[in-house]
């Protein structure tokens, strides 16, 4: 065996561990400081705020008598406030302080205090992953700033035959091939003018440069250049890269990203021969297109052969900083529709309209984590967003042992005036730890066997 050769890998998996861990870290902390300080400001005092469990590698306390640290398996975190069954002994401190009859202090226990300090208290931590979702999306939009009108040229896009091309940065596009550049502020208008725009390699652009409107050379709008490359997928096996150009298919020269897209639907899967131009030079590969399921304009879903990369436009378009309400309203759609769409997906899986193998478990969010990461800082912070709404979600699932579950109990406290009985909560709470479990062992399933 080449040991060597297994170097590079072993490189991958480290930096995949390490993006998971800081990835899932940051996603806990916030989780789990929502919990900490909603308590806190409803006089529910926390004995222990920890990222990680296991044995102490880090820990201070605090003024308010918190002990904060670090514990060596870095894979969940937990806040234990006052009255909470002990992590680690398992002991019930409630029990000690009820038998205690000290009011004031069973005023400062979780099971002691009010119904809506409990509420606030366990609702706090998914909300603040929603909160987190939307101040990361919010910032991105700000510092990436949205595209100018009229459409203009930030920078051209490294090409295979870029010098041929006439156009140019700060060039106002007004037109191509004829057909007047709508606003980006007008999605359907945009979808119909690039779909529209006649499929030759070399279009005439109507451009203001400099005051002065003019014809220029230009490539196509959309050609086959990869921006982004979706984890987990064909074209992340073969280690394609942002800024590939697909140049060939099969032998066949493409020039436009529709030609590779109608070409990859139609392969039923079979593998294809890619020419990829890269730094200038044209790199071989095959790859072969996988089933994906996507979001469709109905609202349901539909099945389609994807090699995994995402396209864009020939240039860089020039962009303007959004203003804060802006950014802050892009935001918030931003974690709706992951928050619709992950809703949507989960019933459709349920009613068999999806595969399930949609669910990924730990390796595959570490893989995503390593992949995205790998795809600069921006990809990396977006992912995170995207992954603290799912996980805020998740918690909000009414079962039990999860914050949906505990905001159920709540619900029927206030409803009857009196909390579930212990045998009821005992017989409920291993009821949702087995689907819990059960759900984990299945994900994992599809991350190795999908």
């Amino acid at each position: 065996m080449d040991i060597l050769a297994l170097i590079p890998q072993f490189g991958g998996l480290i930096y995949t561990i390490v993006a998971f861990v800081v990835a899932l870290s940051v996603i806990v902390a916030v989780h789990e400081y929502g919990h900490y300080i909603v308590g806190r400001w409803s006089g529910i005092h926390a004995e222990v705020f920890s990222i990680g469990f296991g044995p102490v590698l880090f820990s201070r306390r605090d003024r308010h008598g918190t002990r904060w640290q670090i514990a060596a398996l870095p894979f969940g975190g937990y806040v234990k406030f006052l009255g909470d069954a002990d992590a680690a002994s398992g002991k019930d401190e409630a029990a000690m302080l009820e038998a205690a009859q000290d009011p004031a202090r069973l005023r400062r226990t979780m099971h002691g205090a009010p119904l809506w300090a409990r509420a606030a208290t366990v609702a706090a931590g998914p909300a603040f992953n929603f909160v987190m979702s939307i101040a990361v999306f919010a910032a991105i939009f700000m510092l990436r700033g949205v595209a100018t009108d009229p459409l203009t040229v930030g920078e051209m896009r490294p090409l295979p035959d870029a010098a041929a091309y006439q156009l140019q940065a700060d060039d106002e596009v007004l037109a191509i091939a004829g057909l007047p550049t709508p606003s980006f502020d007008d999605p359907a208008a945009w979808n119909d003018f690039t779909a529209a725009i006649p499929r030759e390699r070399v279009l005439d652009y109507t451009v203001r440069r400099d005051e002065t409107e003019m014809t220029v050379t230009g490539p196509y709008l959309m050609p086959p250049l990869v921006v982004q490359v979706a984890p987990r997928s064909a074209a992340m096996d073969i280690d394609m890269k942002a800024g590939d150009v697909i140049v060939s298919m099969d032998g066949a020269p493409v020039f436009a990203f529709e030609q590779l897209k109608e070409a990859v639907e139609a392969s039923d899967g079979a593998p294809l021969a890619l020419g990829v131009w890269r730094d200038g030079e044209v790199l071989d590969f095959v790859l072969a297109p996988r089933r994906t399921d996507e979001p469709a304009a109905d609202g349901g879903f539909s099945s389609q052969w994807r090699i995994g990369i995402v396209g864009g436009m020939a240039f860089v378009p020039a962009t303007h900083a959004a203003g804060p309400v802006q950014a802050l309203t892009g935001a918030v759609v931003q974690t709706w529709d992951i928050i619709r769409g992950s809703l949507s997906g989960l019933w459709h899986m349920l009613t068999g309209a999806i595969s399930t193998c949609n669910i990924s478990g730990p390796i595959g969010i570490a893989e995503a984590s390593g992949a995205m990461a790998s795809q600069g800082a921006q990809s990396f912070v977006w992912f995170i967003a995207v992954l603290s709404t799912a996980v805020g979600l998740l918690n909000l699932f009414p079962i039990p042992a999860l914050d949906g579950g505990h905001l159920v109990f709540y619900a029927y406290e206030a409803v009857a005036g009196k909390p579930p009985s212990d045998r009821a909560l005992r017989i409920l709470m291993a009821i949702g730890i087995s689907l819990i479990l059960t759900l984990m062992i299945f994900a994992l399933g599809n991350d190795l066997f999908c």
